[in-house]
């Protein structure tokens, strides 16, 4: 789904971060811009909601290696948390190159993350795309708060195919890269398969 600019000989990959409300999208993204050198990225675009302090999305370009003499450059995107906002996840969704699902680990909110994953897997599919093809990453986010679900108990709800998967406190920047880092090897893994020589 990557767009290649021949003029810039830049691959472009879109890598999207999905999740319930308040999980940590947004926090992921904003940790992940204030670290990146400024040379290396663009501007982060927000569009806020009047019901939820997350960003409606963040578009971020960072560029990571090259295949075949071609840079590579990902933008970043969160969608929105709340399910009324179907339409723009859905158009954010499309086209992507790679996910990673950001889950919220406190017990209350066990629900929200099974409904925002089977809510992905709805949007990919009337897209005609499935998390089995695209490269898939989970984190486990807030893992400092109390009330937390087992990692254990996370995986069977959340991650029965065992994709890749970290813990996190994005607020702190802990497994922030280390996410961002696996889900770009995976999308470029990817790419490497269907880029023409």
């Amino acid at each position: 789904m990557s767009f290649i600019n021949y003029a810039a000989r830049e691959i472009n990959c879109k890598l999207v971060y999905y999740g319930p409300g308040l999980g940590g999208k947004t926090t992921n993204l904003q940790h992940i811009y204030t670290r990146v050198d400024p040379g290396a990225k663009g501007k982060l675009i927000s569009l806020a909601t009047e019901t939820e302090r997350t960003l409606f999305f963040d578009f971020l370009p960072l560029e990571l290696g090259s295949i075949r003499g071609f840079k590579t450059r990902f933008h970043l995107y969160t969608v929105p948390g709340q399910v009324f906002y179907d339409a723009s996840r859905k158009l954010i969704l499309r086209r992507a190159d790679g996910v990673v699902f950001v889950a919220d680990s406190q017990i209350e909110r066990l629900e929200s993350n099974i409904e925002s994953l089977e809510n992905l897997e709805t949007n990919l599919a009337e897209q005609g795309d499935s998390l089995s093809r695209l490269p898939f990453v989970v984190q486990y986010n807030k893992r400092d708060l109390p009330n937390l679900v087992p990692v254990e108990a996370l995986q069977a709800a959340l991650n029965p195919r065992n994709v890749p998967w970290f813990e996190a406190v994005a607020t702190q920047g802990v497994g922030v890269f280390e996410t961002l880092k696996l889900a770009a090897k995976l999308v470029l893994g990817e790419l490497k398969k269907t880029t023409p020589a």
